[in-house]
């Protein structure tokens, strides 16, 4: 899922010096022997409000059968962060809890997290190969595991029926091209002459937003070895083009879009479509004119110009969290049980069940779009089926150059006609910061 990422450099720089001494062995977890451990409850630390209920429902019934008590508690993203940070370099991380792609590496390095092959080798439950295997690979570190995959996302478009209809343009379908997105946006904006435009998306919206068209032209943000940029790629420049005349032509002002999120200004009635992550349906399902929106595939680059969305012409960057454990938990087989009790597929189903997040077990997930009655969200789904799915751009130090990569972009947004010098410093900058990696 993506959510931005400030980790502070200060705690960073502590947990990096940290040795296993003061955080707990890094080493093999001791085997599951059956039981559970001898722990009375497991400190469980998530950031999403929105999927505690959820969650808490599956851990109560693993507490019926092991008798230990699951005490989940929520953290907004900053304090969760720097909560982490607090545990890794003074030894008392939470027992179980959420790991993401922007900092997963830093973790294993610093043998933060648990390693669990030994538990995955003797587990009934748990086979790898059953899991997205991108998201898989983001808590592999070497031939160690240390997360199994909670869920995965993918993004599609959302749009607003009824501004669709009072300036009479057709409602987006799979036949639409990213050139067709544009064109309609485009006719939105100058018929709402000043008050109503038909996207946005701000510096920050990369998963959910401009990353999925880079990789749609065939560009890049991060080369599959995490050593070079592809912020300069004459594809990534030229779908970087193309995202400024969106900018320029169906936007309202970059500070416009700043100071108040383009979730927001989509569900005021500001803008007409939207490109959201699956991690944030409940935001526009729960918005109180939720009945006027409606969800669409992302648009495709027309690289045949044959009309038709070819294998590979549709884009979605997809991201997934692991569960893990803390190296220094005092309580490995518990956390390990509950951790596995999470990730099998009854309660991966079950999660996709009760609406908290599509699964990380493959095919697990079908039932999700039953979860929100009255709002047809199998978009989310089909951009699996019908699109290529390309894992979040990410490397060990993500949150470094994905800051660098916003701050520079925002003088893009103002002006269009820099995009291509932005790109290119971008580029130079983050390829330093990949060297130091």
């Amino acid at each position: 899922m993506k959510r931005k990422c400030r980790v502070m450099a200060a705690g960073l720089a502590a947990m990096m010096a940290v040795s296993a001494a003061g955080c707990g062995s890094g080493g093999d977890a001791p085997a599951s022997q059956g039981g559970a451990g001898s722990a009375d409850a497991l400190e469980v630390k998530i950031w999403d409000s929105a999927q505690v209920d959820g969650l808490q429902q599956i851990a109560d019934e693993w507490t019926a059968q092991s008798g230990i008590k699951v005490n989940i508690q929520v953290l907004g993203w900053d304090e969760y962060w720097t909560l982490l940070e607090a545990g890794a370099t003074g030894g008392d991380m939470p027992d179980v809890f959420w790991m993401h792609s922007n900092v997963a590496q830093k973790y294993m390095e610093n043998d933060l997290l648990l390693k669990l092959d030994d538990y995955i080798s003797q587990s009934e439950d748990i086979d790898l190969a059953n899991y997205y295997e991108g998201i898989t690979g983001i808590y592999q570190l070497g031939d160690a595991q240390y997360a199994v995959p909670k869920d995965h996302d993918t993004v599609a478009l959302c749009y607003n029926k009824a501004i669709f209809d009072q300036y009479q343009v057709a409602y987006p379908d799979e036949t639409w091209t990213w050139e067709d997105f544009y064109e309609a946006a485009k006719a939105i904006t100058d018929a709402g002459q000043g008050s109503t435009y038909g996207y946005s998306i701000d510096v920050g919206n990369n998963q959910d937003g401009w990353w999925n068209i880079v990789y749609d032209y065939g560009g890049y943000v991060i080369s599959e070895d995490h050593k070079t940029s592809g912020m300069d790629d004459p594809k990534t420049l030229e779908a970087m083009e193309f995202l400024g005349k969106l900018i320029a032509d169906t936007m309202p002002a970059q500070s416009v879009i700043s100071e108040n999120g383009s979730g927001t200004l989509f569900t005021s009635g500001v803008t007409a479509m939207t490109t959201q992550g699956s991690w944030n349906i409940n935001t526009f399902y729960t918005s109180d004119n939720s009945e006027n929106f409606a969800w669409s595939v992302l648009p495709y680059y027309d690289q045949n110009g044959n009309g038709t969305a070819d294998p590979g012409e549709r884009c979605t960057i997809y991201n997934g969290l692991g569960w893990a454990a803390a190296a220094g938990t005092d309580a490995p087989d518990a956390a390990w049980s509950l951790i596995e009790w999470f990730c099998k597929e009854e309660n991966q189903v079950k999660q996709a069940d009760l609406g908290v997040t599509m699964a990380g077990f493959k095919g697990a997930s079908d039932s999700y779009p039953s979860a929100f009655e009255g709002m047809d969200i199998s978009a989310f789904l089909d951009m699996e089926s019908e699109g290529t799915l390309v894992v979040r751009p990410c490397s060990k130090y993500t949150t470094n150059w994905e800051t660098m990569m916003g701050e520079t972009l925002v003088g893009a947004w103002n002006d269009v006609s820099t995009m291509k010098d932005a790109c290119t410093k971008i580029a130079a900058e983050m390829n330093a910061q990949l060297a130091q990696e």
